[in-house]
């Protein structure tokens, strides 16, 4: 009996482990998964440890709460990494901004000195012949002028230096004073050849003033030679330069206006394509052509002469000759063969402002303009 006692006391505490096992189980219904294959497997310490640590390795994984942290990590990495990254794009960014100013600088001196599109001037072969051809398909009014007069010729050329340098002397003066001002600043300058900036620039106010040049003259001949000199303008930007691009340019310079612009683009240039829509011998031209009531505006210009495309500048020298036969006193092709200005007297008061567009056109080189006879 005392054998079984022992024996039962020493199974009681065999039963008492199990209910410790228990309270696990009802924390979380999956380590109780766990937990029972291991104890169907053996009763020994062994499947004790096991519960212990199914337990621990199987909690983890269900809420993955390092996830987030790892990516947490990451980011400031990257964070670091971005910002290293972007301190040499900033400079490239730099080095790029650069280089693309440079570039710009390049295109535009090669547009001012080698332009793409630039066209023929009337002086080269065959132009005026195509000229008249475009014109007389283009325009039956004009067609009928075209048969009355004969064509113009463009023959000599001088340098644009001395073209605008002419250009500014001539400026509201006859004709007669304007060719002895002229001729007396050539004497100064040592001929046409020594009309240059540096020669310009060296007279004075004082010694232009005593060849017949005003003291306003003197200071836009000065401004012509010193804008030569700083790079700005040059006879050979100049010859090159497409019409909007020499229009605003020659604009630059002081006592230098639109018309002055246009007259030179012509006679001095030979360009086949200007309208000079602030002259009032074309305007006039313009409205005895096509019987229109008042005097055409400038601004309305462009559009009534659109069809004269691309030979306008052809287009008004025969406007001007039309003007001429009708009468009027803006005889810009006998200027240009050399003959005298009609006396102004009883005309001057009829039309004041058209004798002073008549005396400004022969400042851009006129008399390098003349007509086949």
């Amino acid at each position: 009996m005392v054998e079984q006692t022992q024996s039962q006391t020493q199974n009681q505490p065999e039963p008492q482990p199990e209910p410790e096992t228990q309270p696990p189980p009802n924390q979380d219904s999956t380590t109780t998964l766990a937990v029972i294959p291991v104890q169907t497997e053996t009763a020994n310490n062994a499947t004790i440890t096991h519960a212990n640590v199914t337990p621990q390795t199987s909690s983890p994984p269900s809420k993955i709460p390092l996830r987030p942290r790892k990516i947490r990590k990451l980011s400031p990495d990257n964070g670091v990494d971005q910002a290293s990254s972007s301190q040499p794009t900033e400079s490239s960014k730099a080095t790029s901004a650069k280089s693309t100013k440079s570039r710009a600088i390049q295109q535009q001196q090669q547009t001012l000195t080698v332009p793409r599109i630039i066209a023929r001037p009337l002086s080269s072969e065959g132009e005026v012949e195509a000229a008249i051809r475009h014109l007389r398909n283009a325009d039956r009014q004009l067609a009928s002028l075209i048969d009355i007069h004969p064509p113009p010729t463009f023959d000599s050329f001088h340098t644009p230096f001395l073209a605008l340098t002419r250009s500014i002397l001539y400026q509201q003066l006859a004709f007669k004073a304007g060719t002895s001002i002229y001729t007396r600043f050539i004497a100064l300058c040592g001929g046409e050849a020594g009309v240059v900036p540096e020669t310009v620039l060296a007279l004075t106010p004082q010694q232009l003033r005593q060849i017949g040049v005003s003291g306003r003259k003197a200071s836009y001949l000065h401004d012509l030679a010193r804008k030569y000199q700083n790079g700005i303008l040059s006879d050979s930007a100049i010859v090159n330069m497409d019409d909007k691009s020499l229009f605003t340019m020659l604009t630059m310079v002081n006592g230098i206006g639109s018309w002055s612009v246009h007259m030179f683009m012509i006679f001095s240039l030979h360009r086949p394509d200007v309208l000079p829509i602030n002259d009032l011998g074309v305007r006039k031209g313009v409205q005895l052509l096509y019987s229109l009531e008042e005097l055409p505006r400038p601004s309305q210009m462009d559009q009534l002469c659109e069809k004269w495309r691309p030979y306008r500048s052809v287009a008004s020298w025969y406007l001007w000759r039309f003007v001429e036969a009708k009468g009027a006193p803006s005889s810009a092709a006998a200027v240009a063969a050399g003959a005298a200005l009609p006396q102004p007297q009883q005309e001057e008061q009829q039309q004041p402002q058209l004798l002073d567009q008549i005396n400004s056109l022969i400042n851009i080189g006129y008399n390098d303009f003349h007509i086949n006879s």
